[in-house]
Parts: structure tokens; sequence; C-alpha cells
């Protein structure tokens, strides 16, 4: 017989009081078993008219603060964003058959944090972050293809490629987290977590 937390869950919904530690847990989890990305998420936006769109991202960093992905900044997401910045992110991993799902609202993340990512990255991941003009349309392909080689030679050195002022992060800050469970007969286990103060969290549970 399964064990069961203080709501009658799993027990891998554990008692905490604040969800990013549970959070923490279930994407450990996720490492372990995920064939492809554990870190990619689904993130809907929509403009201010209330026009959703929805695609995948994947988190680079997350922190009392929040959740972080890094995007250009004149991309149709982070357009969105600057409209309407209430977001949502999902995580689903098939392989221990979990879901987390997030609401909040999203900020830029610091130039400080940004060079920090941006120069982890490959010399060709910021190339590329100079080289396409993300969700413009492209006459062809080999249009992107010159722009990456066109950027090469201005900037050869890798230790010297400077972050383009259009790419940066955003943090979503949550209001919202609920962490979901596979049951038997579509029976599922439903735990969310609504954000009542700066550091003070309310649990519900969910039918579902």
């Amino acid at each position: 017989m399964n064990e069961k937390n203080s709501l009658g869950l799993d027990n891998c919904f554990k008692d905490y009081e604040n969800p990013l530690e549970l959070f923490k847990e279930w994407f450990a989890e996720a490492k372990k078993t995920e064939i492809n990305d554990p870190n990619a998420l689904a993130l809907g936006t929509s403009t201010k008219e209330g026009v959703p769109s929805v695609r995948m991202v994947l988190l680079k960093d997350f922190n009392e603060k929040g959740f972080v992905f890094y995007t250009n900044l004149n991309s149709k997401k982070s357009n969105d964003i600057k409209c309407n910045p209430w977001a949502s992110m999902c995580f689903h991993w098939k392989s221990i058959l979990r879901q987390i799902r997030i609401v909040g609202k999203l900020n830029k993340v610091s130039n400080t944090e940004a060079d920090l990512y941006y120069n982890s990255r490959s010399y060709e991941s910021r190339i590329g972050a100079w080289a396409s003009k993300q969700s413009t349309i492209l006459k062809n392909r080999d249009e992107l293809l010159k722009s990456i080689e066109d950027f090469k030679k201005k900037y050869p050195d890798e230790k010297k490629l400077p972050r383009p002022d259009y790419w940066s992060g955003w943090i979503l800050s949550p209001t919202e987290i609920e962490f979901w469970l596979d049951g038997d007969n579509r029976i599922h286990q439903r735990l969310k977590y609504n954000k009542i103060s700066n550091d003070k969290w309310e649990k519900i549970l969910l039918s579902p």
C-alpha cells in the first residue's frame, strides 16, 4: 500500500508549505528518467486582446523569485509579454506520470543574469542569437545561413562575443502552482498552491 501525505495524497506530494521545495524534488526525479529535455515546458502567453499562443521553451533556472527562460526580446512571445505580462507554464513528464502547471507574472531578468547565462552558451548558440531575427519571415533558408556566416566574420573571437541587447531572459513569478499525478481510471491527484503573501502559500485539493 502506497504511503500517503497528511492530505491523503500519494507521498510524492510530501507536506511542504512552499511549493518550490516540491518542484525541486519533482524536477530532480524527472531529470533521472526523461529521455530528452526534462526542463522543457509549454509556455502560454496572450496578446492584449486575449489571443493565446503556446510554444515549448527550456527552463534555465529557478529560485524563490521564479522560473527563468531566455529568448529574443523581439520574438512573438516577448511581444506578447510586453503587452500582457501574465503567462502560464506547464511541465509534463510522461516517464513519472506527473505534471506541474504554473501561473504568474513575467519580468525581465537583470543584465548581469542575462550576461552570465549568455556567456555560458556555446559559440554557435551565441552567434545564432545575433543571426536570427526570431519570428520574422525568411525569404529562404540561405538568408539565415548567410546571416550566421556574416556574424561569425564580425565576431571571430568567441571570447569577444557580446550579448545582443535584444536577447535576454524572462522570469515568471508564480501566483499559482499545481502538482498533478496520473491516477487509475482518470482519477488523478491534484494539489494546488495559491500565493497569499510574499512568503506564504495556501494548499487546496482539486477534483480530477
